[in-house]
């Protein structure tokens, strides 16, 4: 919203005094309206099922239409201040993606004693023809405003979160026996109970047992179907599940609330059994909803003195990466690498 508004009180209008906006509709207006109001309905929403209905494609909300003439009632006329009591509307048209619509108000009644409007409300396509008819009924404002709005909040339309195919296809297959090193903190519990809950990870709990329990007394929930494998503290827990992964009893490590480089030295060590001869990175895929493509970011985290092997390493394991995700995840790849903070080239 740009410009000054300026309201008209009750004995400032007359019969015939008329306002109008004008507004184009595409598809992201409507899956915003749909996502704002929660009115999913297909006819609007899905192209295959619309082209079976009454008029063989999608429909824009007839309340998008409707909300138009909210807007003329409350920025133009009467304007900033203006009460909606009632309105009746008939739809008379279908509004499709693409289509430029006028909505107008005229005043029809002044209703003395009341400060009170009637106006007959209208909103027509860009070919003249009217879309939604109908009254309003609106309580005048009764203090002269002149106003400037502020920079309205820009709406923006999410796609689809890119990892979602990912994590559906996840979700298809038995889950994936994880351990789950030192869950020792209420966070570190209720992440294992949610991938278990939803069916991604079927979790061993590996710490020692009385601050698990105690973890999962203070976040509120049961452990109950958990299997606990007992170790004396933190670093006997990264070891144990080094163990269990070499071996094949478990397919991924997860870190709960023991630091990063603690569980690491375990995984890397040479005497651990998950050791190879490529360098171990560390990498980032990113949504970044206003971005266009998914982002790999890599190695932000694990490598601090990079040799040019070790670059090399470090980007073969983030192609590698993008490879097992494109078949499910749509839209080409960024690969972003960095070595402390200035990018590899």
């Amino acid at each position: 919203m740009t410009g000054t508004l300026t309201n008209y009180l009750f004995h400032q209008m007359k019969i015939g005094d008329r306002a109008s906006l004008v507004r184009h509709v595409g598809p992201k207006d409507i899956e915003l309206f749909a996502a704002v109001s929660g009115d999913a309905n297909p006819a609007h929403l899905d192209a295959g099922f619309a082209a079976h209905g009454p008029f063989g494609h999608v429909v824009v909300h007839g309340m998008w239409t409707a909300a138009l003439i909210s807007a003329v009632l409350g920025t133009r006329l009467p304007g900033p201040g203006t009460i909606y009591l009632d309105q009746q509307i008939r739809f008379n048209k279908p509004v499709s993606p693409g289509d430029t619509i006028t909505a107008e108000v005229e005043v029809a009644e002044l209703i003395e004693g009341k400060n009170r409007v009637r106006l007959t409300t209208t909103a027509r396509n860009q070919r003249g023809e009217v879309v939604l008819s109908g009254e309003a009924l609106v309580l005048a404002p009764v203090e002269q405003v002149t106003w400037v709005p502020g920079d309205l909040p820009e709406a923006v339309v999410l796609p689809k979160g890119r990892w979602q195919g990912f994590v559906e296809e996840a979700r298809a297959l038995p889950p994936v026996r994880a351990a789950v090193v030192h869950p020792c903190s209420k966070s570190a519990i209720l992440g294992a109970i949610e991938v278990r809950d939803e069916g991604l990870l079927d979790p061993i709990l590996i710490g020692p047992g009385a601050k698990i329990r105690a973890a999962a007394a203070e976040a509120g929930v049961s452990l109950d179907g958990f299997r606990i494998e007992e170790t004396e503290h933190s670093h006997a827990a990264a070891a144990r599940a080094v163990e269990l992964a070499a071996c094949g009893k478990v397919q991924v490590l997860v870190k709960g609330s023991l630091h990063s480089d603690e569980l690491l030295a375990a995984v890397v060590s040479k005497s651990g059994g998950l050791r190879t001869e490529r360098r171990i990175s560390h990498v980032y895929a990113m949504d970044v909803p206003a971005y266009r493509k998914p982002v790999i970011v890599t190695d932000t985290a694990i490598n601090i003195a990079r040799t040019l092997e070790h670059k090399r390493d470090i980007c073969q394991n983030a192609v590698k990466l993008m490879s097992a995700l494109l078949p499910v995840v749509e839209g080409s790849f960024d690969c972003n690498p960095y070595v402390h903070g200035s990018p590899t080239r």
